[in-house]
C-alpha cells in the first residue's frame, strides 16, 4: 500500500513516520516539502505520490495566535483537509484526519460523544470543525479522529513545559477549572494504525481512559519527575488567553474502544511511558 503522510515533523507525525512503514510504502512530508496553505502544492504532492492511504497529521495548532491569524489558520485547518479529501476521492484513497476537543463549547456536564453538536469558542476550534466538514463533504473514504491535550517526549507541549519548570524549581500556577483527557502522540499513532487495519471509518473520539484538569495533569507531572515544586490551582479568569477554552472538553471514547475491541489505557499510565523517553 502506498501511503502519504503530512506533518512528519509534528508530535503525532513524528510517531506516525516511524510506525506507518509497517502498513506499506511511506512517502512523508514536512513543512519544507508541503505547505498546507498552498492548495496547488497539495494537489501536486498527492497526485505525484498516488497514495492509497493519506494521513494528515499537519495542522495549525497555535490556539491563541489563531485569533490574530484567522486566514492562515483557516487555510491550513479548514480548507486544506477538504482539498485532501477531494484528492483522496479522486485517487480512491482513505483519508485519516485529526481534529480536536476544542470544537465543543464545554457547556455539557458529561463527556462529549461524536453525535454532540459542535459549538467552538475560538478561531482554532472553528477552523478545525470547518476541516472536519470539508472532509465529510468531499465524499472520500475517511477516518476523522478527534483527540485532546496532545503531548509527547519532543516538541513544544504542556508536559515538557511543566517538567522543565518543575525541575528548575519554578513555582507553578495552573488552571484547575478546565477538564479534558491528556493524550500522548505515541498513543494516537499506534491506535491510528490499529483502526486503519480494522477498516474503521467515519468520526471517532480517540483519547485514553480517565480525565483530569490542567492542574491535576501538572501535579502528576511534577510528582513523576521527582520535583518539590509547589503547584497552585487557579481559575481560568486568573490566566487570560487570547482564545477561549471550553471548561469541559472530555471526549467519550466508547465508540473507538468498541472498534478496537479492548479497553483504552489510562492517561496516567501513558504519562509514565512518556517520562521514560523524554529528555527532562
Amino acid at each position: 500500500m502506498r501511503i502519504l503522510l503530512t506533518g512528519r515533523d509534528g508530535q503525532v507525525g513524528w510517531e506516525l513516520a516511524r510506525l506507518l512503514p509497517a502498513l506499506g510504502d511511506l512517502h512523508s512530508t514536512g513543512r519544507g516539502e508541503l505547505d498546507l496553505a498552498d492548495a496547488d502544492a497539495i494537489r501536486r504532492v498527492v497526485r505525484e505520490s498516488k497514495p492509497e492511504l493519506i494521513v494528515n497529521a499537519a495542522a495549525y495548532t497555535a490556539v491563541d495566535r489563531a485569533e490574530s491569524e484567522q486566514d492562515l489558520a483557516m487555510r491550513v485547518n479548514g480548507t486544506a483537509p477538504g482539498i485532501l479529501g477531494d484528492e483522496a476521492k479522486r485517487a480512491g484513497a482513505l483519508l485519516v484526519h485529526y481534529s480536536t476537543d476544542y470544537v465543543f463549547d464545554g457547556a455539557k456536564r458529561g463527556p462529549y460523544v461524536e453525535d454532540d453538536a459542535p459549538n467552538p469558542l475560538s478561531v482554532y476550534g472553528r477552523t478545525k470543525i470547518a476541516g472536519e466538514r470539508a472532509v465529510a463533504e468531499s465524499g472520500c473514504r475517511h477516518l476523522l479522529l478527534r483527540t485532546s491535550w496532545v503531548y509527547g517526549p519532543r516538541g513544544k507541549n504542556f508536559f515538557l513545559t511543566i517538567a522543565r519548570k518543575a525541575k528548575a524549581g519554578e513555582r507553578l500556577r495552573v488552571v484547575d477549572d478546565q477538564r479534558g483527557v491528556p493524550t500522548t502522540s505515541r498513543f494516537l499513532a499506534e491506535k491510528t494504525l490499529e483502526l486503519v487495519r480494522r477498516g474503521a471509518n467515519g468520526l471517532l473520539h480517540l483519547v485514553p481512559a480517565g480525565e483530569t484538569t490542567w492542574y491535576g495533569f501538572a501535579r502528576e507531572i511534577v510528582q513523576l519527575v521527582g520535583a518539590q515544586t509547589e503547584v497552585q490551582p487557579i481559575r481560568t479568569g486568573e490566566f487570560p488567553t487570547a482564545a477561549r477554552r471550553p471548561a469541559n472538553s472530555v471526549l467519550d471514547n466508547a465508540r473507538a474502544t468498541a472498534m478496537l475491541g479492548a479497553p483504552m489505557p489510562d492517561w496516567r499510565t501513558l504519562l509514565g511511558a512518556v517520562r521514560e523517553s523524554a529528555e527532562v
